[in-house]
């Protein structure tokens, strides 16, 4: 690099990392006019049990009054199925319930400031409204029980996307959770995307193993996504992705939404944190083991408590530590490719900033601070979205004008 080139370079780089001045004014027209989709709230795990999302909640990270502060335009609420509903098979039970709580306790209880929506059209009309767009998606794989027709039944009621397993591997996909047992997709987890496909659902392989998620991507003829993932490249924790996945994704057409738990953004987080510090998950287990058969919701109740009990606590991360991970992954796939996934409220630790839902414009004020356009940050909140749902409905559409059965 001659001399003046390398003076260039350094200029850019030195712009780049100083932040530029912004006015309340400019953060509010730009936040104002995005359309912010947060794809994995994880509030429905206590609606499902009584709580009113209308009222303000100081122990959640979710309320009304939160969203609308933070001009949170949709929200995919998580229809989570804990692992232990397998056992007696009752994951198809609890993912109705789950389903119910998001139609029922939100959108219906609510209806002049939630509205359902199952397209990327519909959650543009919503905003056109006024209102926030509801949708649905099933976290865990095992809530189909091994059925295509449960998961049809499922499209049917609103679902639109899937997360193909949860912690624990099941059936016909392994997670990044355990060990695994089928290295990858069976052939029947290979007739699951292709009917999720069909159907014009989106495949989330967050929480799959790699090589789960490698078979996804040759199996899929639509775009897939991670509803709620980041970068192993700054937190090398099992949940999140290789630079090398991130970039097979974007090559597919597919968007990584970035997660807000601490332990995904930051090493140090994951470094204290109960949940992927294996010295201190290992106590807690062991403490749980003397408590016998719990619920799934009382055992993560009571691994809290246990481990205030034992004074872990988890390091926390930042506002920055977002941001970061969004550059990342602008730096290896492009801006096409990055999204917001929260996980708020299915996480117990969130970066110091970005404390709940009504925080998002404090996002928008750094993402400008560092010099992003925001045609950028629209394409970030809600238009990398957007364009994926188009691309997966427009696939399903087009396996039905070839003859597809239904």
């Amino acid at each position: 690099m001659n001399k003046l080139l390398l003076g260039t370079f350094v200029i850019a780089v030195a712009a780049a990392q100083t932040p530029r001045a912004v006015t309340d004014a400019e953060v509010a027209r730009v936040h104002q006019s995005a359309l912010l989709i947060d794809t994995h709230n994880d509030v429905t795990s206590f609606t499902v049990d009584g709580m009113d999302i209308g009222k303000p909640q100081t122990k959640r990270h979710t309320d009304l009054a939160k969203l609308k502060q933070g001009g949170v335009g949709a929200v995919f609420f998580a229809v989570y199925v804990g692992a232990g509903y397998v056992e007696g098979n009752h994951a198809a039970h609890r993912t109705l319930e789950m389903i119910d709580t998001v139609k029922h306790d939100i959108a219906a209880r609510y209806p002049n400031q939630f509205q359902l929506a199952t397209t990327a059209g519909q959650i543009e009309v919503a905003k056109k409204d006024g209102k926030i767009a509801v949708l649905l998606g099933i976290e865990g794989g095992h809530a189909i029980e091994d059925s295509l027709r449960l998961l049809r039944t499922y499209y049917d009621l609103g679902v639109r996307y899937m997360t193909l397993t949860h912690s624990n591997s099941n059936n016909w996909a392994d997670s990044s959770g355990d060990a695994g047992r089928h290295n990858g997709l069976t052939p029947f987890g290979k007739q699951v995307v292709v009917e999720m496909n069909r159907l014009g659902m989106m495949v989330d392989i967050s929480h799959v193993s790699d090589k789960t998620f490698y078979d996804v991507l040759s199996t899929s003829t639509a775009p897939v996504f991670a509803s709620h993932s980041s970068c192993k490249a700054l937190s090398p924790i099992p949940r999140n992705m290789t630079d090398a996945m991130i970039k097979a994704l974007a090559a597919k057409g597919g968007v990584i939404q970035i997660n807000f738990g601490c332990e995904f953004l930051s090493e140090k987080s994951a470094n204290s944190s109960t949940w992927t510090n294996p010295t201190r998950r290992g106590a807690i287990t062991a403490e749980l083991a003397k408590l016998g058969k719990l619920s799934p919701q009382k055992r993560d109740a009571e691994s809290v408590a246990i481990a205030a009990r034992l004074g872990y606590k988890t390091e926390p991360a930042t506002l920055a530590d977002v941001v970061a991970h969004i550059e990342h992954v602008i730096k290896i796939a492009g801006v096409d490719h990055v999204g917001i996934g929260s996980d708020f409220d299915g996480v117990t630790c969130v970066p110091v900033g970005l404390d709940d839902v009504s925080k998002f414009p404090a996002l928008t004020r750094a993402l400008l601070e560092r010099g992003h356009t925001a045609e950028n940050i629209r394409k970030i909140y809600g238009g990398n979205l957007l364009q994926l749902m188009r691309a997966v409905e427009t696939s399903a559409k087009t396996a039905a004008m070839d003859g597809a059965p239904r």
